[in-house]
C-alpha cells in the first residue's frame, strides 16, 4: 500500500462524511507531489461545502458551469479547490466513470483512507497507465491525447490493451474541442523528451488525428538532398531541435540564458510546434522537372497558409499563431543568407537587413533551420555542416552585436523627416527610417548629420 501524506491539507479541508479528494490530486499525493489544486467530490450540497472551505481559507468562491452541471471553485492564497457533486449513487460509481486507474482514486476526508476499486495504487507503483473501462475514449475522446500527456509528465508507460484501444479510437479525437486538444498538446510539447511521445502518438494515429495534414507527408518522397520522406524528415528535424534545446549550454554557449526557447518551456513548445508543421505544404508544392529532378518551390508559403487553418481549428492565441506563421513562412530565409556567404557576396548590410526583417524571432528562425538541415539525414554532407557553423555564428552575432546595437537610440526620428524634409507619414516615410537604421547598425553612418545626408540622397534617387 502506498502511503500518502495527508497532513498538508488535514487542517484546511473539513472532516466531512461523504466528502472525498478525487482524481489527479490523490495520484499526485501518492507520488509525493504537492498538488496546486484539489478536486473534491461531495454527496452533500457542493456549494455548502465550498462555502466552508472559502471561510476557512479566506478564499474567493466562484460558480462555474451551468445548472445541473455546477462546479464551485475556491481560490485561496495557496491552493485552488474545485468542488462538485459525486457522479453516481456512490463514490465508487464516480470513480468507475473516470479515465485511467491512476486517476480513479479517492481520499475519504472522514475515515482518512484511500478508496481504490480499480487497483490504481498498484498501477502507480508499476508506473502504468491503464484505462478504467473499454468505453473511456468514446465517452471523452480528449483522453486519447491525455494518456500521452500523463505519460510524458510522470514517465509512465501506457499498457498494451489501453494502447490498442487508443489506436482503435484515434479518429474520435477530431470531435474534441480545439482548445482542449491544444491544452493537452502543449503540455506534451513542453516536455524535454516530447519526441518520444510524439513518435508513439504517430504509431497509434493520434498525431495524425490532431494534424490530418501530416498524413500525406508519409508518401511524399523527396530529392537527392534528403534521405527520408517528408514525414520522417519532419520527425528527425523535430528530434534534432529538441536535442538542441535540451543542450543549449553546449550547443550555443554564447546564447545560453538569452535564447528564450531554451529556458522557457512554453516558448520551446511553440518552436517545436513550428517544426512539426513546417513542411506540410510540400505535397502540394512538389513538382518534377524534365530531367526528373524533384522540387518544392514555395513550400514555405504553402505550409504557412495551411497552418493558418490548423491554428484556427485548435484555437491558438493570436501571438502563438503569428509566431508559428513567421517561423514556417520564413524557414528557408537563413539558407539565402548562407548562399551569399558561400558565394562571398554577403555584406554587413545584408546581415543587418536579415536581422531587421526577422527581428526578435531571428535566433529562433536560425535554430529552426539548423534542426531542419540536420533532419535531412546527410551526416557527411560538408555543406550542411558548413551551414550549421554559419548559423551558429549568426546567432552569436545577434546576441553579441545586433541586439545591443539595435537597442541604441536611432540617429533620427519621424519628427526630423517632418521638420527638415516636409514629409508626412507614409510607406516612404517608414522605408526611409528603416534604411537609416540599417545604415546605422551596419556602421555606414555614425551621427545625425550623416543620417540626414543619407535621407537627402534617398529622396533624390
Amino acid at each position: 500500500m502506498i502511503q500518502m501524506d495527508f497532513s498538508v491539507i488535514s487542517d484546511i479541508l473539513p472532516k466531512t462524511k461523504g466528502a472525498y479528494i478525487v482524481g489527479g490530486s490523490v495520484r499526485d499525493l501518492l507520488l509525493g507531489k504537492l498538488p496546486a489544486d484539489y478536486d473534491i467530490a461531495v454527496i452533500e450540497n457542493p456549494k455548502t461545502f465550498a462555502e466552508k472551505i472559502a471561510k476557512k481559507t479566506s478564499g474567493r468562491l466562484v460558480e462555474l458551469g451551468k445548472p445541473g452541471q455546477m462546479l464551485f471553485r475556491v481560490v485561496s492564497k495557496n491552493y485552488v479547490y474545485d468542488i462538485s457533486p459525486i457522479a453516481g449513487a456512490s463514490i465508487e460509481d464516480d470513480l468507475l466513470k473516470r479515465d485511467f486507474t491512476i486517476n480513479a482514486l479517492a481520499w475519504d476526508l472522514s475515515s482518512k483512507r484511500v478508496i481504490d476499486c480499480v487497483d490504481g495504487q498498484k498501477d502507480i507503483a508499476d508506473r502504468k497507465i491503464r484505462m478504467v473501462s473499454k468505453t473511456v475514449f468514446q465517452k471523452d475522446p480528449i483522453r486519447l491525447i491525455r494518456a500521452y500527456r500523463i505519460s510524458a509528465t510522470f514517465d509512465f508507460n501506457i499498457e498494451p490493451q489501453t494502447n490498442a484501444a487508443i489506436k482503435n479510437n484515434a479518429q474520435l479525437l477530431q470531435t474534441s474541442a480545439g482548445e482542449r486538444i491544444r491544452s493537452e498538446l502543449f503540455k506534451i510539447l513542453a516536455a524535454s523528451n516530447s519526441y518520444y511521445f510524439l513518435s508513439q502518438m504517430a504509431k497509434t494515429d493520434v498525431l495524425q488525428a490532431i494534424f490530418p495534414e501530416l498524413t500525406d507527408l508519409q508518401t511524399c518522397f523527396q530529392n537527392k538532398y534528403h534521405l527520408f520522406d517528408v514525414f520522417k524528415h519532419t520527425m528527425k528535424a523535430y528530434s534534432h531541435l529538441e536535442t538542441i534545446l535540451n543542450d543549449c549550454h553546449n550547443f550555443l554557449p554564447e546564447a545560453y540564458g538569452q535564447f528564450k526557447p531554451c529556458t522557457d518551456t512554453f516558448k520551446g513548445a511553440l518552436l517545436k510546434c513550428s517544426i512539426l508543421l513546417h513542411d506540410i505544404g510540400k505535397p502540394l508544392a512538389r513538382t518534377i522537372d524534365k530531367k526528373g529532378n524533384i522540387h518544392f518551390y514555395g513550400h514555405g508559403k504553402k505550409s504557412a497558409d495551411m497552418t493558418k487553418n490548423i491554428v484556427h481549428r485548435l484555437r491558438f492565441s493570436n501571438h502563438e499563431a503569428s509566431y508559428i506563421d513567421f517561423i514556417i513562412r520564413n524557414h528557408i530565409r537563413p539558407l539565402f543568407l548562407f548562399i551569399a556567404h558561400q558565394n562571398k557576396t554577403i555584406t554587413q548590410k545584408g546581415i543587418t537587413r536579415f536581422f531587421l526583417k526577422c527581428g526578435k524571432y531571428a535566433p529562433d528562425l536560425l535554430i529552426h533551420t539548423m534542426a531542419d538541415i540536420k533532419g535531412k539525414g546527410n551526416k557527411n554532407d560538408e555543406r550542411n555542416e558548413a551551414f550549421i557553423n554559419f548559423a551558429k555564428e549568426m546567432v552569436k552575432y545577434y546576441f553579441s552585436y545586433f541586439q545591443p546595437e539595435k537597442s541604441k537610440p536611432s540617429l533620427i526620428t519621424g519628427r526630423d523627416l517632418i521638420n527638415n524634409f516636409a514629409l508626412t507619414p507614409s510607406p516612404l516615410f517608414k522605408k526611409i527610417l528603416r534604411r537609416v537604421e540599417e545604415a546605422r547598425i551596419s556602421k555606414k553612418i555614425k551621427n545625425k548629420d550623416e543620417a540626414m545626408a543619407l535621407v537627402k540622397k534617398i529622396l533624390e534617387t
